[in-house]
């Protein structure tokens, strides 16, 4: 099993779907089940996911059982703690523990679970640190490409410029005839719709109505996702609107 193609999410179910064959594959000893077929066992009958669910427990007794028996390189867990985690896992106490194992007393099987409570919050944070590093990787090489023109939502120039080309067929000052239900094409469209009022400037809600009425028919929508996004503020009653942020 690669490692590297495996999610965690799959990792926790024992079984992953491939996409393109259409297959349930049992990650600890590749079995597959086409999608497409219906499952006999005794005398009861299972689609794919359920069955391939039903092969972890028949032949790798569980997920948790299979995973422990992966190679110390990918579990990270000494003889011991692999041990201990078994006898964790099928309820005994700390006092069973210490009449089945080596330990020389309860307080020893209690500083163990310490131990392993505390690497699995090491892990969380680890996890965190690898996530962030990988996406901060991928903006780096997006930036590299393509220029960045909204870091929040990740939009490029390049995008920016094939989504105003898509919805604007009359032109950057005309009308579009739909709204987008993606949220960065709808980012994309209410900021460049920012051009059309002026920084520092105040309008009241009929001129606002007034100006998002040239780029869409729904104005009170764009009204207030420029409200909800920020873009735009107003005070209490609603009588005076301004640009928050201009682009």
């Amino acid at each position: 099993m690669d490692l590297e193609e495996v999610t965690l999410d799959e990792l926790i179910k024992g079984y992953r779907l491939l996409g393109k064959e259409g297959m349930y594959e049992c990650l600890f000893c590749g079995e597959r089940f086409d999608s497409d077929e219906i499952f006999q066992i005794e005398d009861r009958f299972f689609n794919a996911e359920r069955t391939v669910s039903l092969h972890l427990g028949d032949s790798h007794g569980s997920v948790f059982e299979a995973l422990l028996q992966l190679d110390k390189k990918h579990t990270g867990l000494s003889e011991v703690q692999s041990e201990l985690l078994k006898l964790f896992y099928n309820g005994l106490t700390d006092k069973e523990i210490v009449n089945r194992t080596n330990a020389n007393s309860v307080s020893t099987i209690r500083q163990h679970r310490f131990k392993l409570k505390e690497k699995e919050k090491q892990a969380k944070v680890f996890m965190a640190i690898m996530h962030t590093l990988a996406k901060e990787q991928a903006y780096e090489q997006v930036r590299k490409e393509d220029k960045i023109v909204d870091a929040k939502y990740m939009i490029t120039e390049k995008e920016q410029e094939k989504v105003l080309a898509t919805y604007f067929t009359n032109g950057l000052d005309g009308a579009i005839e739909t709204f987008p239900s993606k949220e960065k094409r709808k980012v994309i469209i209410l900021k460049h719709a920012l051009n059309r009022f002026s920084p520092g400037a105040l309008y009241t809600e009929k001129e606002v109505n007034e100006i998002l009425k040239t780029v869409y028919t729904d104005y009170v929508m764009l009204r207030r996702y420029l409200i909800e996004l920020g873009y735009m503020d107003r005070n209490k009653d609603g009588s005076t609107y301004w640009l928050k942020e201009t682009k």
